[in-house]
């Protein structure tokens, strides 16, 4: 692709300013339809070091109001991100509905960098290369513009750049190891470059090449680019995507009404076994954080079926440094704003440490679902975009464990009841609680198909008869050390 790349021919000077002007107007005009539409709108500016990434992106900016953007300059990952998904960082800087998001290099900087330098293997590289196009898709079947410029400048061109800055002492600073590699080393970058924007020229997120030798030639075609990338954007808004045809393994799971409840556990020997898992899992704890595993642990269930009671008896035996327990209830109006997947990707755990999601992504598809909070096609694409998610959370290493914590209807009814009547438990009754229990068949529809298209095998479901609340602890705690010791050896 950047092989074949042939300079087009700029426009004469008198044409490129009239075209200049109407552009800038245009992205102007623009930015109040992107806000009422609430489309929000990633730009990622990728290039050859000196071929004017910054200095296009502050062009760009002049014509949007500064409350609706935000420039990030990506660097190497920190210590932090390191210990973190590939795509974490990248996540966190979504944009809000209605805003721009300009990257000053990202996933490609990083990928091609790996591949450079040696540190990713065709294996590792071609990974990669499937989370991109991923995370990428996910985000345009999910209402964001992504705009994807590469801005390209010759050998020639770039040696005399590098030259320029590094002549000015207030300048010299720009010009970084890499960038002096990568010109002494030009044909092998544009090599590594070119098979980069082949891999992940997607139909709904195309890569543009931007001919960079003059600013303002460069300049006018990121600008009629990104406007009529926006345009696009506003007029598809309404079509619905295609759904996905599921390519994970699955795991066959029973019907909910097919479970038998009646597990219990005598209270001698309650106690004793408790004592012994949450030994064991506390000696877990430590290993893992020797070894930087990340664990993932999710819970879901009906209301008063007793995860919280569940939690409790897992985190009482780990050390309180390592793990965080999210208790996650309607979104916020900046988490609403962005990808529904967002406030999970910024909650996940450094390696070596723990994170329990108290309900979790799975509300997309059942209360957003019965609720009518995003459309059938949302939550219909849902199953297949979280079978990714956790994939991508596998692929990293990270062991996901997923709980669904099941009662019958007489349990909770009786339940419900003792808090209602308990002052000091009437905290935990709410009048959505009550309005959920009468739409039990229609979850109880949900989560059967939420159980059979989404329980991987690299992330099954484990469903915890829960009537008795002491023998689902126990099954819980074994079955989170029995993943532990198998993901340790």
């Amino acid at each position: 692709m950047l092989q074949q790349y042939q300079r087009p021919q700029p426009p004469e000077k008198e044409e490129l300013e009239q075209r200049l002007s109407a552009a800038r107007e245009r992205l102007s005009a623009q930015q109040m339809l992107i806000k009422s539409h609430g489309l929000p709108v990633l730009v990622l500016f990728e290039g050859w070091g000196a071929s004017g990434k910054g200095s296009t992106i502050g062009r760009i900016i002049r014509n949007i109001d500064p409350r609706f953007f935000q420039v990030v300059p990506m660097g190497a990952p920190t210590e932090e991100e390191a210990r973190r998904p590939f795509l974490y960082r990248f996540f966190r800087q979504l944009p809000e509905a209605g805003k721009f998001t300009f990257l000053d290099s990202g996933w490609m900087d990083e990928i091609v960098k790996g591949r450079l330098r040696g540190e990713l293997d065709s294996e590792a590289y071609a990974a990669r290369i499937t989370s991109v196009k991923r995370f990428e898709r996910q985000l345009t079947d999910n209402g964001y513009l992504v705009v994807k410029f590469f801005l390209h400048i010759s050998r020639k061109e770039q040696r005399r750049r590098l030259e320029e800055l590094a002549e000015n002492k207030d300048t010299s600073w720009r010009v970084g190891d890499n960038d002096r590699w990568q010109n002494s080393h030009y044909e092998k970058c544009m090599e590594v470059f070119g098979h980069y924007l082949e891999d992940t020229n997607l139909s709904s997120a195309p890569w543009y090449i931007v001919d960079a030798k003059d600013k303002k030639w460069a300049e006018l075609q990121v600008l009629e680019r990104l406007c009529g990338g926006v345009d696009t954007a506003l007029q598809n808004a309404s079509l619905a995507v295609p759904l996905l045809q599921n390519t994970f393994p699955l795991v066959k799971m029973p019907r909910l009404r097919d479970v038998d409840l009646d597990k219990t556990v005598a209270p001698q020997e309650y106690k004793a076994q408790l004592d012994d898992l949450q030994k064991r899992l506390r000696a877990l704890h430590n290993r893992l954080y020797r070894k930087r595993v990340p664990v993932i642990i999710a819970y879901e269930g009906w209301d008063a079926a007793g995860k919280g009671g569940n939690i409790k008896r897992v985190t009482e035996a780990l050390d309180p440094r390592g793990f965080e327990v999210y208790p996650i209830a309607s979104p916020e109006p900046h988490e609403k704003a962005r990808h529904y997947l967002w406030r999970f990707w910024t909650r996940l755990p450094k390696t070596g440490h723990i994170a329990i999601f108290d309900r979790t992504w799975y509300g997309r598809v059942m209360v957003e679902r019965l609720e009518g909070f995003c459309s059938e096609n949302d939550w219909q694409r849902a199953y297949y975009e979280i079978n990714e998610f956790e994939k991508e959370l596998t692929d990293w290493g990270a062991v996901v464990l997923k709980f669904w914590v099941q009662i019958d209807k007489d349990t909770q009814l009786a339940r419900f009841t003792e808090r209602q009547n308990t002052p000091e438990k009437q905290w935990k009754i709410t009048d959505e609680d009550w309005r959920n229990r009468e739409k039990w068949d229609e979850y109880e529809a949900a989560v059967d198909e939420m159980l059979q298209k989404t329980s991987t095998v690299y992330a099954p479901w484990h469903i915890l008869e829960s009537v008795d609340k002491k023998y689902a602890r126990l099954k819980a705690l074994q079955i989170i050390i029995d993943a532990l010791e198998k993901a340790l050896d």
